[in-house]
């Protein structure tokens, strides 16, 4: 168990962590939550010994870490993946750790094919991708196949197949009655894997509860209500009866109906009493990641603000109007979040633009215009180039202006032409016994051609 009293760290005049206190228990999954710049790393480094705490104490099974007896076969840890020498192989990074600690050599080979490196453990870390390097990080936390294991981003990198694995992986090793103490900023992934939350915010404890009981005590469950489409005039009936009852009614962007302050029952009944028909009623739980932001919004020290693209904006032609902002409605009242968009039909990965349209291209199976129609003219052909040509078809040939031409050079057939005399530019076509392209006396290729401008 990992017990902190009193857990305060100060660097300098900044306080990263004051008055903390908490227990991590065994047996369960616990996740460490906060804003960036919390001081979740900083209560994670004093745990391990990394940092002095400037007041209070942290224990791990009563022990403070620095005198737990061999620590690495007792605590595991994965903070920083980084932290591995680039020029050493996979297997030989876990087995400098092993020798260490007093780990057989053995162990290292077992905990390779648990994080799935075993075919890679001869090659340099250096070479590892982000999640690579997770995966050797938690690797190393399981050498000593410790009692306390504690992460922090553990599936940052990882694809979905090794989300997956870790999470499972947290799950088994809390079932055995391990100590797993976890921390992420992906909200969707504690829901799913933590069961007991630990929330600090500008260094100070906010919440120390179940997953279940955060939720519940930092969110407002609602009601979805939806009438039928075609009969707005349903919609509203069902409104002023529903805030007639005392229910707070907030319209979402699909034309469903957000209400709290009443239970299921009794909206069914008033929609009844009302004779309106529903086309749904739904009951909705905020999520955790609802919860958190309530929880939270006070302790954010890092905060986006509006892009002004001040001095970039593009002035409007003559005549024409700004695009016009539609409103959402229930915007900016307590309680509203964006709700998710609805499904729309069609391709939804279409290019934009006109493919399909009349008088164009069809499109394609991934929205790229497709073969042009019989007797149309393909808009993306190239010219044909030609091999020769007269001085009539020279300038329909390419309708790009030719290059500035590079002053001529003096070459070993002879002297530069003079000012009066015609180029090989300016001739309208070669003669019949010209000199082969690769006689070694062959002028420099004529650029102001068509194929040679592209």
């Amino acid at each position: 168990m990992i017990e902190a009293v009193g857990l305060t760290k100060r660097y300098g005049d900044k306080t990263a962590v004051y008055n903390l206190s908490f227990q991590v228990r065994p047996g369960a999954v616990t996740g460490f939550l906060g804003p960036n710049g919390s001081g979740k790393s900083t209560t994670m480094r004093m745990i391990l010994g990394l940092d002095n705490p400037t007041a209070g104490q942290v224990t791990i099974g009563g022990y403070p870490y620095p005198k737990l007896p061999n620590a690495p076969r007792q605590v595991g840890a994965l903070l920083d993946a980084k932290a591995v020498h680039g020029g050493r192989s996979a297997r030989n990074h876990l087995l400098c750790l092993a020798q260490l600690s007093g780990i057989p050599a053995r162990r290292v080979d077992e905990v390779l094919g648990v994080v799935g490196l075993q075919d890679v453990a001869k090659r340099r870390s250096k070479g590892f991708s982000l999640g690579m390097g997770q995966r050797l990080g938690i690797a190393a936390a399981l050498l000593g196949d410790p009692q306390v294991l504690l992460f922090d981003e553990p599936v940052n990198g990882l694809d979905p197949e090794g989300i997956l694995w870790v999470r499972n992986l947290m799950k088994a090793l809390a079932a055995e009655g391990r100590t797993v103490f976890v921390s992420s900023h992906l909200m969707s992934e504690m829901a799913l894997t933590a069961d007991h939350l630990i929330v600090i915010g500008r260094g100070q404890l906010l919440a120390d509860m179940s997953v279940k009981d955060f939720i519940s005590a930092n969110s407002a469950d609602f009601a979805r209500v939806r009438t039928p489409d075609t009969e707005p005039q349903l919609r509203e009936k069902l409104t002023s009866a529903l805030t007639e009852a005392g229910g707070h009614v907030l319209p979402e962007q699909d034309g469903a109906l957000r209400i709290t302050g009443l239970p299921l029952p009794r909206i069914s009944d008033i929609a009844h009493d009302a004779d309106v028909r529903l086309w749904e009623l739904s009951p909705h739980q905020a999520s955790l990641e609802e919860a958190y932001m309530r929880m939270t919004q006070g302790a954010v020290d890092y905060r986006s603000t509006i892009d002004q693209k001040e001095g970039l904006m593009q002035p409007l032609p003559p005549g024409a109007q700004p695009p016009v902002q539609v409103p959402v409605p229930g915007q900016g009242q307590p309680g509203w979040y964006a709700p998710p968009p609805p499904g729309h039909g069609g391709r939804p990965f279409a290019m934009p633009g006109p493919y399909g349209g009349p008088g164009q291209p069809p499109a394609g199976p991934y929205g790229a215009p497709g073969a042009p129609a019989a007797g149309q003219a393909n808009p993306y052909a190239q010219p044909t180039p030609q091999s020769s040509q007269t001085p009539q078809q020279a300038p329909a040939a390419s309708t790009a202006p030719a290059p500035p031409q590079p002053p001529a050079q003096p070459s070993a057939a002879g002297p530069a032409p003079s000012a009066g005399q015609p180029t090989d530019a300016a001739q309208p076509s070669a003669p019949q016994d010209a000199a082969p392209a690769s006689a070694p006396s062959a002028a420099p290729a004529d650029l102001t051609k068509p194929e040679d401008a592209r």
